[in-house]
């Protein structure tokens, strides 16, 4: 497959409509859908939904941004400052919107005198569907892409490089993984009616997520550091802290799934 997609649907002087943008903005609707009909089911307000929403569309953003620029290319943007804010012109990191969206979430419920163990979980369950639609958005950008490859499936990137080489479209594998993840947490918080001890389905997205964005850094074309990327770095925090959450509550969680699956 060649990628030959222009990243621009639609420009008139100065106003263009973005392929990456598109899928953001789907990505962000269906996700506040998902959170309404969450909302409804645990009565919670719809109106708390739309505010929390912007809040973290918002502060994830910002997060996403911070994060390029401090854990990607911090001298670059130390010496173009005017760049920080040129969003058009690319640099969103993964590792910082989680950041960003966490600390948002804390701040919003503390002014709203939420307590924010009641809803992040609900608030969890769109974010990888979120992540799916961001990675096509990579895809039709030419951005993120994977290391050669002779795979029948590698694609070349012209927009990336002039020369002629396959590669992994590491951004689809992600975007497929990240649906998966989705479906499946979804697949949890159905079957178990909601009886989940609180924070089960956001510690289980944050092992899952980051430890198959570990994997897949093997096949995009990043320098190494020490032996990996630093997306594989900035991944094992969130792994160990899964994996941690997990051993440490081994009991609760594993007799809350008991009495609810007889």
């Amino acid at each position: 497959m060649v990628n030959n997609i222009n990243p621009i649907i639609f420009q008139y002087n100065l106003i263009s409509i973005r392929w990456y943008g598109l899928f953001l903005v789907l990505g962000i609707i269906l996700s506040l859908l998902i959170i309404i009909k969450l909302f409804r089911q645990n009565k919670l307000p719809k109106e708390l939904a739309y505010d929390l929403v912007v809040w973290l569309t918002i502060g994830g953003l910002i997060g996403a941004r911070l994060g390029h620029i401090i854990f990607y290319n911090l001298s670059y943007f130390l010496k173009n400052p005017a760049e920080i804010i040129m969003i058009n012109h690319g640099g969103l990191s993964s590792h910082g919107m989680t950041i960003g969206l966490i600390l948002t979430l804390f701040l919003f419920t503390k002014l709203k005198k939420i307590n924010w163990r009641k809803i992040i979980d609900l608030i969890i369950i769109p974010i990888p569907l979120l992540a799916a639609f961001i990675r096509l958005g990579n895809f039709f950008n030419s951005e993120i892409v994977g290391r050669p490859t002779d795979l029948p499936w590698g694609v070349y990137f012209p927009r990336f490089e002039l020369e002629s080489i396959l590669r992994h479209p590491s951004q689809i594998y992600e975007s497929l993984i990240a649906l998966s993840i989705f479906i499946f947490i979804y697949f949890i918080y159905k079957k178990y009616d909601n009886k989940l001890p609180q924070l089960f389905l956001t510690n289980i997205f944050i092992l899952l997520y980051f430890s198959t964005r570990f994997l897949v850094e093997f096949v995009k074309e990043y320098p190494l550091y020490f032996g990996l990327t630093t997306g594989q770095w900035l991944s094992v925090p969130f792994i160990f802290w899964g994996a941690w959450w997990f051993v440490k509550n081994k009991k609760l969680w594993r007799g809350y799934t008991k009495i609810n699956t007889k």
